[in-house]
Order: structure tokens, then C-alpha cells, then sequence
């Protein structure tokens, strides 16, 4: 085989692999945030492939997930409630944004600003914010849990896992 030869066979071969790269890296593109959604309804969050908009980290459960959505119909994406509500406290649009979380009892997207918390499931960042549609004993509702989230009550702390009696 003749140098010629060589160098158009490596060229054919860098080329396969390049288009391969691009081709893998556009079907994993990961979703961050979603314009357009002005019905302000929850999206359908394909796991494994959306991010969180607070900590970057990947979606791989609807078990903890939230979105935001503001006026304009962007969309932000969360894994954990306790994240959601400490990057929300930090927007201009806070007060006016529809929050949609994950009901745990429901297993549906509900109103977030109507739904209840736990304060001790063991969830993604390890805040401990469970949502829930239904009202039970020791959860508190969104306003109560973003203070607690912003104050650091939440389980990251140690001295609220002790108040839980969970263990380091």
C-alpha cells in the first residue's frame, strides 16, 4: 500500500469517527431549560436526558422532580424540591412563576405552591422535601418549606437529621 493510499484511508477513518462523535453528541443533548411553553403546563421530562437547572446534575427519577415556569413560558427543570425553591428564591419572577412538582401519593404533576412537603424522605441533594398532594401530619406547605430551605433547616443539617432522629 503506497503513502497515498494510507493517508486517504486514515481520512476516510477520522471521518466516520468524527461524524459518529457529532451524531452521539446531538442525540445526548441534555434539556436545561424549554422556551415556548405558553399553556405554562409541566412537560414531559424525558429521564436521563433533562438536567437540573439548579445543580446541573442529570434527571434520572420524577420522584423529587419540579419544573418552573415563568411568564414568558420558559421552563427551568429540578430534581430535588429543596433545590427548586432556593434557585426560585434568587429570581426577579419568584413571586409570579408556576411551580409544578411531582406528587409522591398522586403520581402526577401538581401545583407546587399547593402541595404539601415532608421533611424527612431521603431525596437526590438530601434536602428531604417530599411533595405531596395530600395534607399529613408534620408536612408543611411551599412557603414554610422555601424559609426552611433558605434558613438551611432542611437535612443537610445535622442538628435537623438529629431532630429526626435520622443518623449522620
Amino acid at each position: 500500500m503506497n503513502s497515498v493510499s494510507k493517508i486517504v484511508l486514515l481520512i476516510g477513518f477520522l471521518a466516520i469517527v468524527a461524524v459518529a462523535f457529532v451524531s452521539m453528541s446531538k442525540s445526548q443533548q441534555m434539556v436545561v431549560v424549554e422556551n415556548g411553553n405558553n399553556e405554562h403546563k409541566p412537560l414531559a421530562i424525558k429521564l436521563g436526558h433533562f438536567q437540573d437547572s439548579d445543580c446541573g446534575m442529570v434527571i434520572h427519577s420524577l420522584d423529587y422532580a419540579s419544573q418552573v415556569v415563568n411568564k414568558e413560558g420558559k421552563t427551568w427543570f429540578f430534581h430535588d424540591h429543596g433545590g427548586m425553591a432556593k434557585w426560585l428564591d434568587t429570581k426577579e419572577f419568584k413571586n409570579d412563576a408556576i411551580i409544578w412538582v411531582w406528587a409522591k401519593d398522586t403520581h402526577r404533576w401538581i401545583n407546587g405552591r399547593n402541595a404539601w412537603y415532608s421533611r424527612t424522605d431521603i431525596t437526590p441533594m438530601n434536602y428531604g422535601f417530599g411533595a405531596y398532594a395530600a395534607k399529613q401530619e408534620g408536612f408543611v406547605p411551599f412557603g414554610e418549606m422555601q424559609l426552611l430551605m433558605m434558613r438551611g433547616e432542611n437535612l443537610t443539617n445535622p442538628y435537623v437529621r438529629k431532630q429526626f432522629g435520622m443518623s449522620h
